[in-house]
């Protein structure tokens, strides 16, 4: 079966069967960040870095002159994109990330767009009706920059019989 005529979840997730190792999608959806979901989220997370919820602070304090989003939503963020295209009704559950990086700051009002590479997979030992596939996750600004990447093992469902 090729990428093209694969049968997705009902959902529109892969299944495990469906990853090919070395593949890359570039994802649909991309996301204009706010102060908003800054701030939102680094209330929700007990989080009161001045760097990312207090203009005044980042302005005259920080060598970036504006407030940084708090990673942990960029790295949510990217995942998030991600799964319309990918997971949406196919995964298990997150088993881990590794290799979390952000080699460039994402600002308030920056678009991101997100893709991501299958570097591996591998049926699981425990549970015949899954695998584990290994996914390289990046986030890119509008101009290109790397902002964020993380690699994922994700547990999912394989094609049911």
């Amino acid at each position: 079966m090729t990428q093209d005529n694969i049968v997705r979840h009902k959902r529109g997730g892969l299944y495990f069967e469906d990853f090919e190792i070395g593949k890359i999608y570039e994802h649909r959806l991309t996301r204009t960040v706010t102060q908003m979901d800054n701030m939102l989220f680094s209330n929700m997370t007990l989080n009161p870095q001045p760097l990312h919820i207090d203009r005044h602070f980042a302005e005259t304090e920080t060598e970036w002159g504006k407030p940084l989003m708090n990673s942990l939503f960029t790295l949510g963020l990217m995942i998030g994109i991600s799964v319309n295209d990918l997971t949406m009704g196919t995964t298990i559950a997150n088993l881990g990330m590794s290799d979390t990086r952000f080699p460039h700051p994402l600002f308030e009002n920056d678009t991101v767009h997100c893709s991501t590479e299958v570097l591996g997979k591998r049926e699981s030992t425990s549970r015949p009706n899954a695998g584990i596939v290994e996914l390289h996750h990046r986030a890119y600004n509008q101009h290109g920059k790397l902002v964020a990447e993380c690699r994922r093992q994700a547990f999912m469902l394989k094609r049911p019989a």
